[in-house]
């Protein structure tokens, strides 16, 4: 028999997954209205048409899809694929560390890298370009389940850096339970995604308290002491709205972020 606790983190958990799919839905179609928007401006420009009006046959007023319809250059679908990662250029038998400085407090993260190498890779590529200096983690969730989640630059759960990254480590996460679900452990960091495989971009979560989720989130790092007693008192002010799930009532900004050889 199911208990009420057990309950109650399945529905955290499938919440979780669901946001995840909704955030994925929401930057497909922001892409295809991009595709459309490009594939309109090339036709305008090919043919030499002075004002964004296309006409039907029966002469009536068409749409931008209609002209984008007409263009070869670029279809939604094919603007969905992925710019490829940054190439590898971590040394992969080195231990790296991930410091965040933030406005409450500072967070080291000891990185899996020799598990890890695309994650790990990934990270210290968007942190030399200074991809997370004055984000906001944008997410704060204490029930069901227990994380922070950071790495938006959008701050909205829909940002990322235009490439994804395969899984990684999953297994060290050891057999799922009857629920489907490993535990995470406290200190834990590991990557956000839509609940697909090899969906992961910029946006990580940080795990403040044992947390059940599917063995379907790349763990890559675990944070120091002093990072975890940091993100547990931004969990303790609580959401922002006061529900369960959302911006964190502490406001937590990353001042800057640097992956270096430990």
């Amino acid at each position: 028999m199911v208990s009420s606790d057990q309950r109650r983190r399945q529905l955290a958990r499938e919440k979780f997954e669901r946001q995840q799919q909704r955030r994925e839905e929401a930057r497909r179609r922001t892409r295809r209205l991009t595709a459309i928007i490009a594939s309109a401006v090339a036709v305008v420009a090919v043919i030499g048409v002075g004002s964004y009006v296309f006409l039907d046959d029966d002469g009536s007023k068409g749409s931008a899809d209609a002209a984008a319809s007409a263009s070869p250059s670029a279809s939604p679908s094919a603007s969905e694929s992925s710019a490829p990662e940054p190439k590898m250029a971590i040394d992969k038998k080195a231990r790296y560390t991930m410091a965040l400085d933030t406005s409450q407090g500072d967070i080291a993260i000891e990185m899996e890298a020799a598990k890890t190498p695309h994650t790990t890779n990934s990270f210290k590529a968007l942190a030399d370009k200074k991809y997370f200096d004055g984000t906001k983690c944008h997410r704060l969730t204490t029930e069901g389940i227990f994380v922070l989640q950071c790495g938006d630059p959008k701050g909205d759960g829909t940002g990322g850096p235009g490439y994804t990254i395969p899984d990684e480590n999953l297994t060290s996460l050891g057999k799922a339970g009857d629920d489907g679900a490993v535990t995470y452990a406290a200190g834990t960091v590991a990557m956000a995604n839509t609940g697909q495989p090899g969906t992961g971009g910029s946006q990580f979560f940080l795990v403040y308290k044992d947390t059940k989720l599917p063995p379907s989130y790349t763990p890559f790092g675990t944070m120091d002491e002093a990072g975890l007693k940091a993100v547990q008192k931004v969990a303790e002010a609580g959401v922002a709205d006061g529900a369960g799930d959302g911006a964190p009532k502490k406001t937590v900004t990353v001042e800057k972020v640097t992956v270096d050889k430990a």
